[in-house]
Formats: C-alpha cells, sequence, structure tokens
C-alpha cells in the first residue's frame, strides 16, 4: 500500500511521491519563541513528528529532511521583551530552550534542521529584490510590499472571498498600500528593536515581515520546491497564502510544496482556548499532572485533520489504553510497526485507525508487533510505570509487616483455621491492602 496524503491546496487525497526519491523534504512551522508554547502548539508539532518517522521508516532515516523553524524576530517578542525589561536576545533563547524541553517529553524526535530567522536575513533581502526587479514589490515609506494584483491566481490555496481576504489585510491598515491585500515583506524598525540594513537602498535600518521569514528559511535548506509543507489550519490564510504568493514569485515555479498538510483547531473542554475564558493551558502545566506519552496518545486519537475536544477525560482513556500496551506488549519487540497499523498510517496519517489496530495486538500472537509498535510511534514504557508508582497510594504498614502478616495468614488457611485467615485479610483490607491468592500465591496492593 503507498502512502496517500490530503493535500490541503488541490482538496484531494493522493499517493504521495517524493521530488527526490533520495531526499524527501519537509518543512513545518515552527513557534514563535516569546512565551511558553501552548496544547493547540503541541498538535502540529506530534502530528509531523508521527509523519516524520513514517517517511523514516519508508525512505530510511538519511533519506528524509525535516526543517521546522524557529520565529525569534516579531512584534510579540519585541512586546514581551519591553514588559519583561530583559534583552531580545535572553527571551528568545530561553523560550527556546523551554520549547525543546516540552516537546522532548511529548515523545518528538528533534527535526534535521532547526533555523532561526535571524540566521536568515541575508536570504529573505535576496528574496526581496528578486520580487521588486521582477514587478511583484514595491517600496512606499521605507516598506517593501508584496504586490497582490501581480500574482492572478493568489487564493489558490486558502480560497477565500475577497471581502474576507481584504478584512484580514486590513489587520495590517496603512495608507501607502497600493492594495488593501498587499502585506508586508520589509518594515522599518522602531528604536530599541532588532534591526538590519534594508534592502533595496532604503536608508532606515529594518526587519523582516512575518511571511517572508519561511519562504526564505524553506529555499535555504529544502530548495526552491520541496514535498511537505505543514502547521495548523489556522495558518493557511494569510500565512501560507502569502509564502506561496512570494516564492512562486520569487524562483517563477507552479509550487513551492507538493502538498499542503494542516492539522485541525483544539478546542479545550468544548469551548475555543482563550486566557480569557481561563481555559488557556500550557504544555509545561499538562506535563505537570501527566506523563508525555499520555498527552501524546491523547492527541493523536483524533485524526490530524479533525478538531480535537482536549479533556481530562481523553488524557484518563488515554493512559488506561496506554497501560494496557504496555501490559501486553512483550520485552523482544519486531522492529517494525505492525502491518496493520502501517495500513493505516498510510492512508493519510489515519491515528485512530492505527490506535485501533494497537488494541488488536493484545494478544499472544501480537505482543512482540504491540512492542515494535509503541517504539515506532516513540512510545516509553518506563515513563508512564514511574509515573503510576509515584502516584499510586502508600500502604500504611511497611512491607516487612504485610508480608509477615501475609504468612501468618497463609499458615492459618494451612491448618484450616479460617476464621483467623479471614481475621487478617479483613485488618489488612481496613488499612487499604488488597491481597489477591491464586495458585502461585498471595500477593498484595493498596487499594486506590
Amino acid at each position: 500500500m503507498d502512502l496517500k496524503l490530503y493535500d490541503t491546496l488541490t482538496r484531494e487525497k493522493r499517493p504521495f511521491k517524493p521530488l527526490d526519491p533520495n531526499r524527501v523534504r519537509m518543512y513545518v512551522c515552527g513557534p514563535t519563541v516569546y512565551d511558553f508554547a501552548h496544547i493547540g502548539n503541541a498538535r502540529p508539532v506530534i502530528v509531523f513528528d508521527v509523519l516524520y518517522r513514517l517517511l523514516r521508516h519508508l525512505h530510511g532515516e538519511k533519506h528524509v529532511t525535516y526543517v521546522r523553524n524557529i520565529t525569534d524576530v516579531d512584534d510579540k517578542i519585541n512586546a514581551r521583551a519591553a514588559e519583561r525589561g530583559v534583552p531580545i536576545r535572553q527571551l528568545t533563547e530561553e523560550t527556546y530552550e523551554n520549547f525543546k524541553a516540552d516537546v522532548a517529553a511529548l515523545g518528538c524526535l528533534p527535526p534535521d534542521v532547526e533555523p532561526r530567522a535571524t540566521e536568515h536575513i541575508e536570504e529573505m533581502k535576496t528574496l526581496i529584490e528578486r520580487l521588486i526587479a521582477d514587478g511583484h514589490a514595491y517600496v512606499a515609506e521605507e516598506n517593501v510590499l508584496f504586490s497582490v494584483p501581480s500574482m492572478p491566481d493568489y487564493n489558490k490555496l486558502s480560497k477565500r472571498p475577497l471581502d474576507e481576504m481584504i478584512a484580514g489585510a486590513r489587520v495590517d491598515v496603512a495608507p501607502y498600500k497600493r492594495d488593501p491585500m498587499d502585506f508586508v515583506l520589509w518594515k522599518p524598525s522602531k528604536p530599541g528593536e532588532p534591526a538590519w540594513p534594508s534592502p533595496s537602498g532604503i536608508a532606515t535600518p529594518g526587519r523582516p515581515g512575518w511571511h517572508i521569514e519561511c519562504s526564505a528559511m524553506s529555499w535555504k535548506h529544502l530548495g526552491e520546491t520541496f514535498d511537505i509543507h505543514g502547521g495548523g489550519i489556522d495558518l493557511v490564510f494569510p500565512h501560507h497564502e502569502n509564502e506561496i504568493a512570494q516564492s512562486r514569485c520569487a524562483f517563477h515555479t507552479n509550487v513551492i510544496a507538493n502538498f499542503w498538510m494542516h492539522n485541525g483547531f483544539l478546542q479545550v473542554e468544548g469551548e475555543k482556548m482563550a486566557k480569557s475564558v481561563g481555559n488557556f493551558i500550557i504544555i509545561r502545566d499538562v506535563l505537570k499532572d501527566w506523563p508525555g506519552d499520555v498527552a501524546r496518545l491523547a492527541m493523536l486519537a483524533s485524526h490530524y485533520r479533525q478538531p480535537i475536544n482536549w479533556t481530562v477525560k481523553g488524557l484518563e482513556e488515554a493512559e488506561k489504553a496506554l497501560a494496557s500496551f504496555y501490559d501486553a506488549a512483550s520485552a523482544e519487540a519486531d522492529p517494525r510497526p505492525a502491518p496493520a497499523v502501517l495500513d493505516a498510517l498510510l492512508d493519510d496519517l489515519n491515528t485512530p485507525k492505527a490506535i485501533a489496530e494497537m488494541h488488536g495486538l493484545k494478544n499472544a500472537a501480537g505482543r512482540k508487533a504491540l512492542a515494535g509498535t509503541l517504539g515506532f510511534f516513540g512510545f516509553r514504557p518506563a515513563e508512564l510505570k514511574a509515573w503510576q508508582a509515584s502516584r499510586a497510594p502508600k500502604p500504611s504498614l511497611a512491607n516487612d509487616e504485610i508480608e509477615s502478616r501475609i504468612a501468618a495468614r497463609n499458615a492459618a488457611r494451612k491448618s484450616k483455621n479460617f476464621a483467623e485467615s479471614d481475621r487478617i485479610r479483613d485488618e489488612l483490607a481496613a488499612m487499604g491492602i488488597v491481597l489477591k491468592d491464586s495458585k502461585d500465591g498471595t500477593t498484595w496492593e493498596v487499594a486506590r
């Protein structure tokens, strides 16, 4: 079975064939590093980590290049640094390290390349100069703007009505725009903001607009065209639409990426996540209460293109499912994912079906395949066991005292003194210690 992926641009699911069979190339929009990442940010990181693992399995680890950028120059970064009274570089470094720690705790592999926007200013300026030279961009009041009317087939990705696009464009209202949908490629920096020498002979130092950053970084590390561009559905317009416009016009190509993949929105307990609602959850807070693997499985329980409702119940169900997988899996693992699981993933990354197939492996015949599948997904049994042990209730008696009473009970049973045997059992039960008798002997656990 071949890999099939849904392409947002063409609105169809079709077979994936890499442009270069020896080098599969994927770019995913990464974080803007000004604050802790929230669980909405976690969704694309987990989704595209699974796709990365799948591509490496299909094509070989050395033949896949995964690029996920870091946006470290942005209005939000400037505002937060000023608010905290710290240097911008200090803020971005701290936030980046927090992000790396959080996504590693979620079981995600690091990308092959993690470029920073501030390290690709020259590439951005090169693209801007090309766009100006070709009539796709213009200088106005020391800003450089992309001329949307210069691209006749603009809007192929989002397919938004004109009035909606204009409304989106007017977030940045400016009288010097030739068209309300034109967007900024470069702008003058205010005092105290990051600044670089501007392109096109502009005297005032400036900084890049958001959209040009990703065009420059994907070009630098993957080329003018590549296989997959991913991100959240919220990036379709204007960010990805504008990326397509810039890159296609700069390189005179029909496409920038062969497939555009977008994960759906995330809600919290049935409501849109927002600080004003009080349900804004950062990854770090989730990890205080749950193992990263539980959060990972809960995120994969919904198909990536569908909206997801993030709930405590979903996390509880994920914990139970994961524990049942670990209990059933053998210590010896098949190094490959189970065929039925692989088939599910080959069908546009159908993780809910893959998880259902994993439940079918919880038998003697499937134990090795289940262990291999858990490893393929990046799940770590020791993490969940340690977390469960830390939360397990502690016995009110020392272990040796419990064992001593169990020995006394066994002696009473052997001598058929069942009244004494029952008394010891009931006494231990009253202290929250539950006995389990089997042909192999008596074991105990603390009641939850």
